[in-house]
């Protein structure tokens, strides 16, 4: 991306739109200050697995589909997002991030106005990040930034992108304590590192999202051409602060190896934005972007203030992956079930090496291949075909892997890591991982039992209509069935008793309509017409056949039975 223009639509991740609605809050350190009061409140870990948890539905309704039809349910499995303990750790760190980036800037508090006119008085000056920073060194801050450094196709950005979803991006406050309090709050906010790492393109990229957040036009107004960086790096501090962002993501942080003379612009900006300005920063990257802090410790200390997270793939023998490919395993769209042995976990992790995106994909092809082949099972033979073949574009990757070769490991700089950051600061959790996986059980026993009540209370509700003549119970049944797992678990019971009580309709003039038609073929071959056609079919006199079946008695015996 060279350019952001005015017109130009650049991808973000959206969230809700709320009115403040201000909770009380466990820790005297949060209470009075309306940006935490307006948030949820803290998540604990079984309100992460539920939020998280994200799996799709696959019936043996649906597997008995057609083939064709069956190509496409695989594909749901896509979707699929499995809570893991190192989630449960993003998770905290980012809501502490949020929080404690707030105790500095409350917006009623007399600092925080302060900053914003430091702010809007050295707009109109060419300040560099040393003028910002002596300007405001008596203010507070509270900022910490955090980075997630992981190999390519790990989960980190479907993870972070998750976890800011559980809060709402965009909040508008308009009276607190009865207090007349007019001001928009956005929680977080994030955005890609340009491909060139350009600073001016990153800036841009910022007030274009604002924009389409807010209906503003500071892209318009800001991002011109002839725009200096430094006043656009301005801009960009003081609309942070203004609308209290509580956390600006940068992802893709590895395209900063790209630039030419802004790699060392941009982190220093980074530092500046969460340690003098206050804005809580998290930077996102592959294994590639640890190049960017070495050899510069005020930068590293910066962007790992929180903790750096080393995300790298999983285990063979570990929990976490047991646990993942044993929730994957029930997505299956095959006729015939493949249980998940230890031959075929072997394989499964021998292609795809512990990294998630792998491994889903793996999982959809090996069922494509399958259903090419005319077979219903998945086999170790079928699971190592489709990796040669399917995956073939990173087998490289994968047998650097494999064999643990660290050579040919660094020669994939996306996928290699730094060894001993990981054994500093990913270890294993066992007992968060023991109670992800309860937890993560519990709620799928829940919502098997939620979906089990409510298709028992549509089914009570539609035959107690007295609608259908031509639907018995386990037709009413069936019908129910369908429509709740095919439904998300949190769709409102009014909805899907609507949607019931359509399909069930259907049904029975579907049913009525069949019974209709069967008995007119049978009137049709009962009758006068009928018995005509057979005389004729016959060759015989229809006056015979006639009276053979009663319908024309006998003249004779008639008159003498006649008084």
């Amino acid at each position: 991306m060279k350019d952001v223009e005015s017109n130009e639509s650049i991808i973000i991740l959206r969230g809700e739109y709320e009115n403040a609605v201000y909770k009380q809050q466990e820790l005297d350190e949060y209470k009075s200050n309306p940006f935490i009061e307006a948030l949820p409140n803290i998540f604990n870990e079984d309100d992460v697995v539920d939020k998280f948890t994200l799996f799709p539905k696959i019936s043996d309704e649906d597997r008995n589909r057609p083939t064709n039809i069956r190509y496409h349910i695989i594909k749901r499995a896509k979707n699929f997002i499995q809570p893991l303990p190192i989630h449960i750790i993003l998770e905290r760190r980012l809501s502490a991030l949020i929080r404690r980036g707030y105790l500095g800037r409350n917006p009623i508090d007399k600092a925080f106005l302060e900053r914003l006119k430091i702010l809007n008085e050295l707009r109109s000056e060419v300040a560099n990040d040393k003028v910002v920073n002596e300007r405001m060194s008596h203010i507070r801050s509270t900022a910490d930034s955090l980075s997630v450094i992981g190999i390519s196709g790990i989960g980190k950005t479907t993870a972070i992108e998750r976890l800011l979803l559980m809060y709402p991006q965009v909040i508008k406050h308009e009276e607190y304590e009865g207090q007349y309090f007019s001001r928009t709050q956005i929680v977080w906010l994030k955005i890609d590192c340009p491909y060139d790492g350009s600073l001016a393109t990153l800036c841009k990229s910022f007030f274009k999202a604002v924009d389409d957040l807010l209906g503003t036009r500071y892209l318009e107004k800001f991002g011109y051409a002839n725009r200096i960086t430094s006043t656009m790096m301005l801009h960009m501090t003081t609309l942070a602060s203004m609308y209290g962002i509580g956390v600006l993501v940068i992802d893709e942080i590895q395209h900063l190896l790209n630039a030419k003379n802004d790699m060392e612009d941009m982190l220093n900006f980074f530092v500046t934005l969460s340690n003098t300005v206050g804005i809580p920063t998290v930077l996102i990257g592959t294994s590639k972007a640890q190049q960017l802090f070495k050899g510069n410790f005020r930068q590293a200390r910066r962007a790992g203030s929180e903790g750096s997270i080393m995300w790298d793939r999983m285990l063979k023998n570990s929990e976490e992956w047991n646990f993942f490919l044993e929730t994957l395993w029930d997505f299956q769209c095959l006729q015939e079930e493949t249980k998940l042995t230890k031959e075929i976990k072997e394989a499964f992790y021998d292609e795809c090496q512990g990294i998630t995106a792998v491994a889903v994909n793996l999982y959809i092809l090996v069922q494509e291949r399958s259903l090419s082949q005319g077979k219903e099972k998945i086999t170790v033979g079928i699971i190592r075909n489709t990796a040669k073949e399917d995956l073939y574009m990173i087998q490289p990757m994968i047998k650097a892997l494999r064999n643990n070769n660290a050579l040919e490991i660094m020669k994939y700089e996306d996928i290699s890591i730094n060894l001993d950051d990981i054994a500093i600061n990913y270890k294993s959790d066992m007992e968060l991982s023991g109670r992800v996986r309860e937890a993560f059980k519990e709620r799928k026993m829940s919502i098997e039992l939620m979906r089990r009540s409510t298709s028992e209370n549509l089914i009570f509700d539609l035959i107690s209509m007295d609608l259908f003549r031509n639907l018995d119970h386990e037709e009413i049944k069936k019908v129910c069935n369908r429509v709740v797992n095919e439904s998300s678990v949190n769709e409102e019971y009014s909805s899907l008793k609507l949607v019931a009580l359509q399909k069930a309709l259907e049904q029975e003039e579907k049913k009525k309509h069949n019974m209709t038609t069967t008995e007119k073929i049978e009137t049709k071959n009962q009758g006068l017409i009928a018995l005509y056609d057979k005389a004729r079919k016959d060759k015989l006199h229809p006056y015979d056949v006639l009276k053979k079946n009663g319908y024309i008695k006998n003249p004779i015996e008639e008159f003498l039975k006649a008084k």
